[in-house]
Formats: C-alpha cells, structure tokens, sequence
C-alpha cells in the first residue's frame, strides 16, 4: 500500500520541480516586452513611412493629372489659336494678291485718267471761252493754274483730279446763282469804265455804270456789249440790290439770250473757238431772282 502512494508522488515531485527549474525570471519577461514594443514602434514607424509615400505619390499623381488637363486644355487652345492664324494667313495672302492686282489696276487707271484730265481741263477751258464772260481773268487764272497743277511731280493723281472737279463744281455754281460785282467793262474801241455788274445764272450777264445812267447787257450771238434803254435801268438796279442782298427776291424784266439749238463745246485754239452763237434771240422776258444771291 505504502509503495503504491509513493509512486503517485513522484510523478508530482517531477512536474512541480519541472515548473520551478523552467518557470521565466522578471528580467527576461522585461526584455521580451521591450523588444516587442520596439517591434511595434518599428512596424508603426514603416506603416508611417509607407502612408507618407502613399500621400506623396497621391499627391505627385494629382499635380501630373492637374498638369496633365492643363496641358490639353493649352494643347486644344493652341489648336484653334493655330487654325485661326492659318485663316488668317490665307486671308492675307488672298489680300496681298488682291492689292498687287489693285496696284496693276491703279496703274492702267492712271494712265487713263491722266488723259482724262487733261481733256476735262480743255473742256472746262472751252466752257469759260465760250461762256459769258463774267470773272474772266479769275476763271481763266483757275484754268491756267490746274494746268501748272498737273506739270507737277510732287502731287499725286487722285489730288489732281480732286480739284479738278472742285473747279467744274464752282463753274456748276455759277449756273444757280446771281452775283453783283464791281469791274471794269472794256467795250470795242472804247476807254475801260468802272461799272457793277449783274450776273443771274448763265441766262443774263448785265451792267450799270456807277452813276446809274446807262445800263446794258453781253449779246452773245453778237459777242458784243450791248446799252439797253433807259426803261431798263430801274430793273438793273432793282437786280443789282436783290443780288447784293440789300432788297427781297422779286420778279424783275431783264433782256435773256435764248439759244434754241444745242451748242456743243470746242476746244481751245481750235477755228471755232470764237464762232458765233447761232439761234439766239434778243428777247424780254421776266425771271424770278429767288435763286441764292453769291457776293
């Protein structure tokens, strides 16, 4: 009995020494706490490292993909900036063959309009001859003075023309207008009389001498200064007034040229140049003088 309670302890005694001999001191528990907190520390530390990577490469991927959209965005603007210069580019050699044309056209059209002007001059030359010889000298000095203007080099083309026709416009004038002035009429074979003279339009060119005494009238069938009666002085003067603005227009009776056929100009020096109006009648006839009197 004795030695069968024997042997049950035995076994015990093995397993509570077995515990005793293996059981861990402090200080080995102590270092296995602290390397696993520094392996904790080491794996926070890595997870750390690793977000920051992530958070640079989110980052880094975000500024390429802002780049990226940024540089289409230029890439489509300088397509259609290119697509227009190409427009423009067209547009523009498309406008330098135009002007090299227009520049060979300019110069055909000044070769032609030289000419042109030159007959208009001749033309406007043969007007004043041919005209009722009012401001004569003043007229022609303009003739002769738009011819000096095309002898010049220094003034381009479109300004000769310009005053040219500036010139037509002022002889066009003369048409719709009345005027009274002060002159000199020099008759045939007589001394120069200081006189006013009394021009409506183109129908009448008349005068009066300064002490109102004589009054008369330029008969171009005749081409001749031609004194009219007495009768006449008072609607000359009346006229003179209405011209000078110094009286209301009015009707008043003066002595008209009437031209029946149609005269067709000549030019100057040619044996015409001075012929006789044919067709005109010395008549009497009554005119308004509402037209714009021209001092």
């Amino acid at each position: 009995m004795r030695s069968r309670h024997f042997s049950l302890w035995i076994p015990l005694l093995l397993f509570l020494g077995a515990l005793t001999l293996y059981r861990p001191s402090p200080l080995n528990a102590s270092n296995r706490l602290t390397q696993a907190l520094d392996a904790e520390d080491a794996i926070l530390r890595q997870t750390q490292e690793s977000q920051a990577r992530v958070n640079a490469m989110a980052d880094e991927t975000l500024r390429l993909v802002q780049e990226y959209r940024a540089l289409r965005r230029e890439q489509e603007n300088l397509a259609v900036y290119n697509a227009n210069l190409e427009d423009m580019v067209r547009s523009q050699v498309a406008e330098v063959v135009s002007l090299e044309r227009q520049i060979e056209e300019i110069k055909v059209t000044q070769r032609e309009i030289v000419p042109l002007m030159l007959r208009m001059l001749g033309g406007l030359e043969a007007l004043v001859v041919a005209d009722l010889p009012f401001l004569l000298e003043e007229r022609m000095a303009r003739v002769e003075g738009l011819r000096a203007l095309m002898r010049r080099a220094d003034v381009d083309v479109p300004e000769k023309f310009r005053q040219i026709m500036q010139a037509y416009q002022t002889e066009a004038d003369y048409g719709r207008t009345i005027e009274a002035y002060q002159g000199e009429l020099i008759a045939d074979h007589e001394p120069g009389r200081s006189v006013e003279f009394l021009r409506i339009g183109r129908l009448v060119l008349a005068y009066q001498t300064l002490d109102r005494s004589e009054s008369g009238f330029w008969d171009a069938r005749h081409q001749t200064w031609t004194p009219l009666d007495n009768r006449h002085n008072q609607s000359i003067r009346q006229g003179l007034r209405i011209a000078a603005r110094q009286a209301a227009p009015e009707l008043i009776q003066v002595p008209v040229n009437v031209s029946t056929p149609w005269m067709e100009p000549v030019l100057p020096g040619s044996p015409d140049a001075n012929a006789e109006f044919e067709g005109l009648n010395n008549t009497e006839t009554e005119t308004e003088n509402g037209l714009e009197a021209r001092r």
